[in-house]
Order: structure tokens, then sequence, then C-alpha cells
């Protein structure tokens, strides 16, 4: 029997998916039973990963200190992580609900107010801004000349915007601010419309749309279509198709990307991420090819998003022998299957589990839990109401009858 291979990556989101749940089980031995076949592997391996993990992250020479210094250094990092927590806490009330990184202003008049009991430096440590971008915020307020042309052009366009974006009662978009703006004599770009609205978070009202996630360019190179929306294939790693999907969570928008195989309706690769980029669907392509044994010339067809389109992905889909399809005309249909399943997993884990999700990790663990139940045992009536793994496993025993009677 052939030995698998995997990649760094499963390995990393095994141990941790082992780590984040293994208060719901009775020992680590019984959560490692648990978790081991839905990555693919046996429990003795899932074990040694751990420990590897647990040897890496506590070195020899801190097992080997004196308990003395231990105590003083757990001392030290307990005070730190209680004032990291208060600041923590304080920012929270001071910033409001939301998930999203905080303007750079607000975080300024965060550190204006709480710098003489906590200091610059560690303030900046815990939230998301360098001290140096503080004190250049300083300066340029103290000295409004020193700014850009650019950005002192931004503080009359923005009024602008928020008047016309008010008077409409918040339903205008970009495009009609703009319309606006140039009816009223206003020469300005709609890409500094655009960008304005969206670091100020002002938005339109949408008609029966949810979160973009194809952001496609139309001078960018891209593959011709091989599917022409005939979503079928003869046997398995024939045809895969790809798409990413959105959940919203308490923390901020979190995507899943997922790999199907057409011919089983399989998933064979699926990545859960908080960022929209080419990192996150990379992820499920190298799942899915070590996870099929590295097949060669499958048609991998997706739409025209430029995580999709990207240099690092069409070369690692040439490298692997993998032949890329993209669809022509941009609309769902051109991607129907891969929508169908994302569907699924709106209407099956996201909608159905949960009201509100935390983030991240909430959404990884159902999401494992998903495709182990849709691969191995939810009923497809597209393949005559078996699962997927098991309508592949009818064809390889078909494929063995038949070698065996020639």
């Amino acid at each position: 029997m052939k030995t698998r291979n995997y990649t760094p990556e499963i390995k990393e989101r095994a141990v941790r998916m082992l780590i984040e749940s293994a208060n719901d089980y009775p020992s680590t031995w019984s959560a490692i039973q648990a978790i081991a076949p839905k990555i693919g592997c046996t429990p003795e391996t899932l074990r040694s990963w751990h420990k590897k993990h647990i040897d890496q992250t506590i070195p020899a020479n801190v097992q080997a200190q004196s308990q003395e210094q231990r105590i003083k250094d757990l001392e030290r990092e307990n005070r730190e992580l209680k004032q990291a927590n208060e600041i923590i806490r304080k920012a929270a009330a001071f910033f409001g609900p939301g998930g999203a990184r905080p303007p750079t202003e607000i975080m300024v008049d965060f550190i204006d107010v709480n710098k003489q009991e906590y200091g610059i430096e560690l303030i900046c440590r815990v939230l998301p801004i360098a001290p140096s971008t503080y004190h250049r915020a300083k300066d340029l307020e103290e000295c409004p000349d020193k700014r850009s042309l650019r950005s002192q052009h931004d503080d009359y366009y923005i009024s602008e915007i928020k008047r016309i974006w008010q008077d409409s009662k918040c339903r205008y978009g970009a495009r009609k601010v703009w319309q606006q703006m140039k009816a009223d004599g206003l020469q300005v770009a709609r890409c500094t419309v655009e960008r304005l609205m969206k670091q100020y978070e002002l938005q339109g009202v949408w008609r029966g749309k949810g979160k973009i996630t194809t952001n496609s360019r139309d001078d960018q190179k891209r593959a011709d279509d091989l599917v022409n929306r005939n979503f079928n294939a003869q046997r398995p790693n024939q045809l895969w198709v790809a798409d990413f999907t959105y959940i919203k969570t308490m923390s901020g928008w979190v995507y899943t990307a997922f790999i199907i195989d057409v011919f089983a309706r399989a998933i064979v690769g699926w990545k859960v991420s908080n960022r929209m980029n080419t990192d996150m669907v990379m992820a499920a392509l190298n799942q899915a090819i070590t996870d099929r044994n590295n097949p060669k010339a499958v048609i991998h067809h997706s739409d025209r998003g430029v995580q999709y389109l990207s240099i690092r992905y069409t070369d690692k889909m040439a490298d692997s022998g993998v032949i890329a399809s993209v669809g022509t005309t941009g609309d769902s249909y051109d991607n129907a299957l891969a929508e169908t399943v994302n569907g699924l997993y709106k209407t099956e884990v996201i909608d159905y589990l949960k009201q509100q999700w935390q983030g991240v990790n909430d959404v990884e663990l159902a999401t494992l839990e998903w495709v182990d139940w849709f691969n191995k045992t939810r009923l497809h009536s597209t393949i005559g109401y078996v699962s997927p793994f098991e309508f592949e496993k009818r064809y390889y025993d078909n494929l063995t009858l038949s070698g065996m009677a020639a």
C-alpha cells in the first residue's frame, strides 16, 4: 500500500483542531481517535504530530530552567498579561462593537487617553498600530500643513460625500454619489469616491446581493472556458470546480474555499480563512492535489476571481499537471455546481447550526465535521442517492471487475 504524504499545513491544522477540541472529550486520546479519521490519518499518526508540536513549543532549555527562575518569569508574564488584558478591555469599550480594525485616528485617541497609565510602547504592542505611526499622526495633527495634498483634498471630498450620502437617507452607493458630485460641479474620480466610502464604511443599499467574493479584472490574463457549463465527468479526477463563499461572524468576515470533484460531487479540498486571498485558495488546491495522489490532466474550473487567476495559483496548477479552465461570462451559471455546494454549506452548516458564529475557529471545526459527513455519509440524488465516496468506490470496483473479465 502506498504511503500517504501529508503537507505541513494539514499537519498544523490537525494539531490545532485537536488542541481546540480537547476539552470536548474525556481524554486527549479519545479526542485523537475522533479527529484522526476526519483528517484522513491514523490516530497514532495524529498523536505523533501532537507530541512533536509539544516538543517544539516547549524547548529543552525552557524545560530545564530552575523553578525559581520560571516563577519569576511567570510572574513577569502575568503582570504583562494583566496589563494587556486591561488595555484590551478598555479598547473594546472605547472602539465599540465590531471585529474590523479601528481607524488610525480612533486608536490615536485611545492612546492619548491611556498613555499616562500604560505608556505608548505597551499600548502599541497590544493594538495593531506602530509607535512610529502614532508619533507621525500627532506630528501631522500639530502641523496640518505637513499632510500630503491628497490628504487635504480627501478632507474636502469626504465632507461632500457624507452630505450627499446622508441626503439620500444612506441609500446611495459610490456610483450615485459620484454622479451627484459631478452634477454639483465637483470634478473627482470615481475611484476616489469608492476609496473614501470604503475607508469611512459608507455603503449604499444592495438589491438582493450578498458580500462580493468574485473580484475580477477584465484585463487579467486567464485560461479558456473548457467546460462551457457542462458539469459532467466520466471518471474521478477528470473535472474539478472551485469557488469560495463567505460567513459573517462576530469577529468579522470569514471565507471558506472548496474544490469539488464533479464525478461524485466529493469535496477534495477546502480551507477556512479570515482573508479572501490567494493563500486561502492555494491551501484548498494543495490539499486536493495531495489527497488525490497528484492526478494528471484534471481540469480545474473556476470563476474569474483574481485569487484563481493569480500567478502563484496558475503556476501551481501548471507544475502539478492540472489544466486551468475559467468561466467566460462571469455569472453564477458559469460555475453552477460549485455555487450549489456553497448553497448547501450555507443551508446545512452556517444557517442551520448557529445564529452567531464567533470567528474562524468555530467555523473551521464545523466545516471539518460537515465535509467528513458530506463525503462519507450524505446521500446525493444526482449520483443515485449514495455518498460521494461510495459512488467512487463503486466506480473503482467496476473497473476491477472489468479488468478481471478482460
